[in-house]
Order: C-alpha cells, then structure tokens, then sequence
C-alpha cells in the first residue's frame, strides 16, 4: 500500500505527500551522519599511512566523532523543539557538510581530529530533528512505519559503512581513498540542506515561543556526558587507573543534572522532561538501546579488525563480510516498523535472541571451520544476527517514543539516542579490552581474540534481552 493510502482521513495528498518527502530528506541526513561512525574504521590503515598519526591520533579519529555526537544530541533536540526544526536541521547539516571537506583536506592528524569532532557535534544537532519531525508530521500508530524506516537506516547505516568504505578506498587508492570517505558527503549535504529547507516545518505550533534553552541544564549534562565517556573513549592512551575516577563524578554531575531539571521544571519547561520517565516504554525502552548499542555497535569494530589485522584481507573483502548483517537487518527493519503496533515488546525480545543466536552461531563456525574463509563461515550466522537486529532497533526505537508528547520529540529522542552513543562507547571499550588482552595473552591468535570479545558482546546484548522480559512480564501484570 503506498504512502499517500495510509494517511488519516483528515490530511489532504499534497500534505501527505509533503510529511513523506520531508521524512525522506531526514532520513538520507540521518543515514549519512550515522555512516561516519562505522565507515572511518575500514579506512584507519590508509590514513594511518598517509598522515603518519599516532595511536592517539588514530583513536581520538574514531571516538572523537561519537563524543562530540553524544555531547550535543539532548540541546540539539531542545533547540529544534524551541526554534524549529528546519532550522536546526538545515545549520548541522551545512555544518556537517563543512566539516566533512576539511576532514577530507585534512595535511594533518590534529586537523583531521578537530574535524572530526566538529563533525560529530554537527551529526548530533541534525538526528534529533528527525525523530522530532516523525513525532510531529505523523500521529500515534502511524508512527509505526516511519521509526521502522529509521530503524532500517540506523541499523544500514551502522553495518554498511566498512562495505562502503571499503568501496570508496579501492576506488581511491591506497593513499588518496580515506579522503573519499569524508568527501562523499559533501554533495548530498549540499541537496539535502537545500530540501530540507522546502520540506521540513520550521516550528512546532503553539509550542515554540514556550520553550528556553535552559543554559545550566545544558552545561551540567555536556560536563557530565563528557566526564562518563572520556576514560571510555581514551582507555587505551590513559594508563593510569585514575581514570577510571572520572565516571562516578561524571555520573554525580549528572545527578545533579536531574535535581536542576527537576527543580527547573516547576517554572519552566526543562532541557529535558524527567517526567518521561514515568512512562514504562521510554524508561525500559531507553535502557534496551544504551545496552544493545553496547554490544551492537562493538562488533563491527572488532570484526574488521579480525578480518583485516589477523586474516590480511582488504578492506573491500572486510567490508562485503559485513553485507549479510546489513541485508538482513534492512529487510527485518521494514518488517518491524509494520508490525511493532501488534506483536509490541515480544517483537523486540525476539530479535534480542536472535541475535544472541546469530553471534553464538559465529564463534561456533570459527570453531568448527578454522581453515575455511572467515566471510564465507560466518556469512549466515551473521545474516541471522542482522535480521534479529533489525527487529529490534526499529520497533524499539517505536515502543520508547511512542508516548512522548510533541512538544518534548526532540529532547526526548536526544536523550534516548544519547544513551545510545554512551553504550557504543561503553561496549567498544569494554569489547576491544577483551580482544587486545585476549590477543596479547595468547600472542597474536586472532581468532581466539575475537572469539573472547564476541563472547562478552554476546552476554551485553543478553542483558537488553534480559530488560526487554521484564518490560513484558510487568505489561502483562499492568494489563
């Protein structure tokens, strides 16, 4: 059934028409901004080469963009829900696109780094307007169809960024190709700043005027994101265990956070509406993200690395490895969105176990088949995994946002996709301390290394599958 057979009764064609197109230019942007978190991994020995970067370098290059990202994603969502969301969309998407030029012309590690993480600051204002544009263009179950969409993006865009990047080195060569990986945004940056400034409303009505950016919300949250995620992200370069000190008081910072917002919001309307939490769906919803995207998010990192470090394969081939977990989680996410509605949380718990399936089915072909090529092996215990993916990231991204009001879409959508890149760290570091430890222990064997650290990704998403029966079990008792 199309698009414009769908609409309630009392939305006109053109109007229907006008609501998808503008969901479509969001979700190119989406697509394109959540591709840079994973694409950059493919091409890390190739700008490793050409700019000489140190370990540092290299590791600030990757997390540096999911830092930034976090950072900003719940002000960003605040100032579209204050000032309009074309707005917002259209400055990060010029901004990204900018960004993604110098990183491109980048002469240096310091100056690819800084672009980086000014690209990830521009990536986090763009992605809460569009969850924000859903919740306002669209209404209750009709939301359905959009989040899958956005699902099935967020889950392509996270698996097809290796094949992509692998595509655009082998097109550029060895020296010159990780540029091709900054520069192919530029041109669908330009037309997607130019469409969505036709498409997109430019303020929620009614709601605008009554909200204020809330400066102090916003520094304590920054500070207290930023304390939490810094030992994550730079657990290989600062040795010291001191570190580790960081995260209670980052995490006190964020207490104090929700005592400011709580206390704010008897006059105001805060940077973000702790009420929300008492809605199930979001609470236990945001919970099930911040800990797949843990386990999610890691397991690319360090299958690349398995395929191009231990096996020698380029990053073409690491990249093709990846396309059964992408095409399976596409075709799941378009599934999920249509479906959510009916099957609710158990759709999500089933994906859950089919991707701790799918994983549990990789190491054991590793096992089985040592000497047979790793991307034909793992081929369809991964393309299991992406179709359990798939109907989880879609249907539950659906259940959380469900029952947030309009005038909090974006903050709302801003924190839950903060947890999410709080998580993607968290695993990453968590996941690739495993694998370098299990690799240095048993000096240079690549598949008992990866074999370790998909184990511990595996228990990670386990526990989101743990939280997703206990959000069923308490609906049934509710009910």
């Amino acid at each position: 059934m199309s698009a414009a057979g769908t609409q309630p009764a009392d939305i006109d064609p053109a109007e229907n028409r006008r609501r998808w197109q503008a969901l479509g230019v969001g979700l190119v942007a989406a697509f394109m901004t959540l591709l840079d978190v994973s694409i950059v991994n493919v091409a890390v020995p190739s700008l490793d080469r050409a700019l000489h970067a140190s370990p540092s370098d290299l590791q600030w290059v990757l997390s540096g963009y999911a830092l930034t990202f976090g950072l900003v994603l719940v002000p960003a969502g605040r100032f579209g829900d204050a000032r309009g969301r074309r707005n917002a969309f259209v400055f990060g998407i010029g901004l990204f696109t900018l960004t993604s030029a110098f990183a491109g012309l980048a002469p240096s590690p310091t100056w690819l780094v800084i672009a980086r993480l000014l690209q990830g600051a521009a990536a986090g204002i763009v992605n809460p307007q569009v969850t924000g544009v859903i919740q306002e263009m669209f209404r209750g179950p009709e939301r359905a169809r959009p989040f899958g969409l956005l699902g099935a993006t967020i889950g392509i865009s996270t698996a097809v960024g290796p094949l992509l990047g692998g595509l655009l080195i082998a097109l550029g060569g060895q020296d010159h190709g990780w540029r091709y990986v900054f520069f192919v945004n530029v041109p669908v940056g330009i037309i997607a700043m130019i469409l969505g400034w036709r498409l997109l409303p430019s303020r929620v009505k009614g709601h605008g005027d009554q909200h204020r950016l809330d400066p102090v919300g916003v520094v304590l949250l920054g500070v207290g994101v930023l304390l939490v995620l810094l030992p994550l992200v730079q657990e290989q370069q600062w040795r010291t265990p001191w570190k580790w000190t960081l995260i209670p008081v980052g995490l006190l910072v964020l207490l104090a956070f929700a005592l400011w917002e709580r206390r704010y919001a008897r006059q105001r309307q805060p940077l973000f509406d702790l009420k929300l939490f008492r809605f199930r769906s979001y609470t236990l919803g945001a919970l099930i993200a911040l800990i797949y995207f843990g386990g999610f998010t890691a397991i690319f990192f360090i299958f690349t690395l398995f395929l191009q470090n231990g096996h020698g394969y380029s990053a073409l081939i690491a990249g093709l490895a990846i396309t059964p977990f992408a095409l399976g989680s596409a075709a799941a996410s378009a599934l999920g969105g249509r479906i959510v509605n009916r099957l609710g949380r158990p759709l999500v718990a089933g994906g859950l176990l089919a991707v701790v399936l799918g994983l549990a089915g990789t190491a054991l072909a590793l096992r089985l088949f040592p000497n047979a090529p790793v991307p034909w092996v793992t081929a369809a215990p991964l393309l299991l995994a992406g179709l359990g993916s798939g109907l989880v990231i879609a249907p539950n991204q659906t259940l959380t946002l469900s029952e947030v009001p309009v005038p909090q879409a974006g903050s709302g959508a801003g924190m839950l996709q903060t947890g999410q890149r709080i998580g993607a760290a968290a695993g990453i570091a968590a996941v690739g301390s495993v694998f370098f430890a299990a690799l240095a222990s048993s000096r240079g064997d690549w598949t008992s290394a990866f074999e370790h650290a998909l184990v511990v990704a595996t228990i990670i998403i386990a526990l989101a599958l743990v939280a997703a029966v206990v959000d069923i079990i308490l609906g049934r008792h509710d009910s």
